[in-house]
């Protein structure tokens, strides 16, 4: 095999410093200076060494000046698009193998199918830790720059262009068929790819799309807005939530933002605090809320007049969710819904005035301690990620607002795994007495309480307790014990479905699915046997686990197998033999 010229070497020569001068400047790195070709090498495995060599003990590039340091970065750029297009191409292979047998699958003159196993992604995301989507898109990426975009794909093997460039192309093309592409990548290399952002990639490629197929292109967009058409909420790193609409018409859009912008000049003239930015923020959610801007404006000016009288708006700024830390109920508390069943929500309407608070469809999980204000622990919200305990004592006082928040207790080993589990429902008077009794002036710091009950609660399990929010509304809450590493089939079922007690209970220990490369929450999946109900698997929680609707399908594929050595522990096997454990949720500590 032949090897391509490196610099600084000779036919043959291995690397090494230059001029047999121990300690001294390796010549090789003048190479590297700018307008010097022979630092343009193509990336690959020799060229790899020599940077590897040049970059030194710590990557401090002895001896290189500022010139030949920057014709380092930009070589060691191109080697790891080389990297990256080496990768891909080990994934065209495992689609080779794993493709579709007979009629279902055609071969393509590259030599790939069109069709393979849907257990692919589920190989990918559990040997490269990513999640199934992400392999979805590394492996439609793999496919697509040899299948549609080979000059495309040259371009990245080659180190002209990096991953970010090469998948933003395959995305602006991956609208036209296949009659279309061939043309749309002409006009794409064509316009030279070397230098370019993946901003101004994008736009060639967009451009490109919409030359070779102008009608298609019309067509794609009055289909987008029928069917593509959605509104999505995340979390930011910051810990602030993102909303944002998408298929939008573009008319509708534009006049959209610009009611935004008046609304926001409104707040403006009238004296509102913050940046231009930050009233278009509070401008398009007072638009969406139905807050008028005369109830803000006034809201603002009241808000002035009281200045540096404290209070943040948010009547009973105290605490919520689900399952603590430590081990034992008594340490552990209250709060919404953990993993399962649907918990408040508790974001607080935005406006002059909060009203009842939202009932929550999103879970909350809280640690009892920063309920009451004892320690500053993180919580965590499905679909939020981790909450600061300010914004989750915020969140847990909106859900107590409004009577229809459904509230659960989890509690929780040293590990964070949930060990017992209950419900709240409407107290009813303890034995011997006329109604529940409050307690006692002085037990407790802040509005929260968490307390035992003379009620022993159900044979087995951790007692009956009463949970007790702001304002004085007291629940009754039943721990069982949540099946971990042992099991009593406590609530197995002899049916093929469980009953809502053994659904919940595994919901809880899981929290989401069992794969450990899918996210998908466990109560948006399914109540799955590992052992099949039909060869004798017992419908318990020794034998369940969630399991999405996906992974369900692969699990029951050809080549894979799933074991549950303990109750929360789910052994996946894939067709290559390797295996993949997934324990309980851990929950926030």
């Amino acid at each position: 095999m032949t090897q391509p010229p490196v610099p600084g070497r000779g036919k043959g020569e291995q690397p090494g410093r230059g001029a047999g001068l121990p300690g001294g400047r390796d010549p090789r790195l003048a190479a590297f200076a700018r307008d010097d070709a022979a630092g343009r090498c193509p990336p690959g495995p020799w060229t790899a060494m020599v940077l590897n060599e040049l970059s030194g003990p710590r990557r401090r590039c002895a001896d290189a000046t500022d010139d030949e340091l920057i014709g380092l970065l930009g070589r060691w750029e191109a080697q790891e698009s080389w990297t990256v297009a080496a990768k891909l191409g080990v994934i065209r292979e495992l689609l080779r193998r794993r493709a579709l047998a007979g009629a279902q699958v055609r071969w393509l003159p590259c030599g790939l199918p069109d069709a393979w196993d849907e257990g692919v992604s589920h190989e990918v995301a559990a040997e490269l830790s990513i999640s199934l989507q992400a392999a979805d898109s590394l492996i439609q990426l793999a496919w697509t720059l040899e299948a549609r975009l080979p000059r495309v794909g040259a371009a990245l093997d080659a180190g002209v262009i990096d991953y970010v460039k090469a998948r933003a192309i395959a995305e602006e093309t991956s609208v036209l068929d296949d009659a279309y592409v061939a043309a749309a990548e002409e006009l794409i290399v064509a316009a030279g790819l070397a230098g370019k952002t993946p901003g101004q990639i994008g736009k060639i490629a967009a451009r490109a799309v919409v030359t070779v197929d102008p009608g298609g292109a019309r067509k794609r967009r009055e289909q987008a807005e029928k069917e593509d058409a959605r509104v999505r909420f995340w979390r930011e790193r910051a810990g602030t939530s993102a909303l944002a609409a998408y298929g939008l018409p573009t008319d509708a859009a534009l006049q959209a933002n610009a009611n935004v912008n008046q609304r926001a000049d409104e707040y403006k003239k009238a004296g509102l605090d913050g940046t231009m930015d930050q009233l278009r923020v509070l401008a398009f959610l007072d638009i969406l809320n139905g807050t008028t801007a005369s109830d803000r404006i006034a809201q603002a000016q009241a808000e002035a007049a009281q200045a540096g009288t404290g209070g943040d708006g948010a009547p009973g700024d105290g605490p919520g969710n689900d399952g603590p830390s430590g081990g034992g109920p008594g340490n552990d508390g209250p709060g919404n819904d953990g993993p399962s069943g649907g918990g408040p929500d508790g974001h607080p309407a935005p406006g002059p005035t909060a009203g009842p608070g939202l009932a929550a469809r999103t879970n909350l999980t809280i640690p009892l301690p920063t309920l009451l204000g004892l320690a500053d622990r993180p919580g965590d919200g499905y679909g939020l990620g981790p909450l600061d305990p300010a914004l989750a004592r915020q969140l847990a006082a909106a859900a107590t607002r409004n009577p229809h928040s459904q509230w659960c207790v989890t509690v929780t080993d040293h590990h964070g795994y949930a060990i017992g589990h209950g419900c709240a429902k409407p107290a009813k008077p303890a034995r011997n007495t006329r109604q529940d009794k409050p307690p006692p002036p002085g037990s407790r710091d802040g509005p929260w309480a968490f307390t035992p009950r003379d009620d022993p609660g159900p044979p087995g399990g951790y007692g009956t307790w009463t949970l007790t929010l702001p304002g004085g509304r007291q629940l009754t809450v039943n721990l069982e014990p949540v099946p971990l590493t042992g099991c009593d089939h406590r609530h197995e079922s002899h049916a093929y479905q469980p009953n809502d007690t053994l659904r919940h209970l595994v919901q809880i220990r899981d929290g989401e699915c069992t794969f450990p490369a899918c996210s998908r929450h466990a109560r948006e999946s399914d109540f799955e046997h590992a052992t099949p109900y039909d060869k004798g698997g017992r419908t318990c929680a020794c034998n369940a686990g969630a399991r999405s609707r996906r992974c369900h399908k692969v699990k029951q594929s050809k080549g894979w197998n799933l074991t549950q050595p303990l109750p929360g522990w789910h052994r996946w096997t894939t067709p290559s033999g390797r295996t993949y454990t997934q324990g309980p949720m851990r929950y926030p500590a």
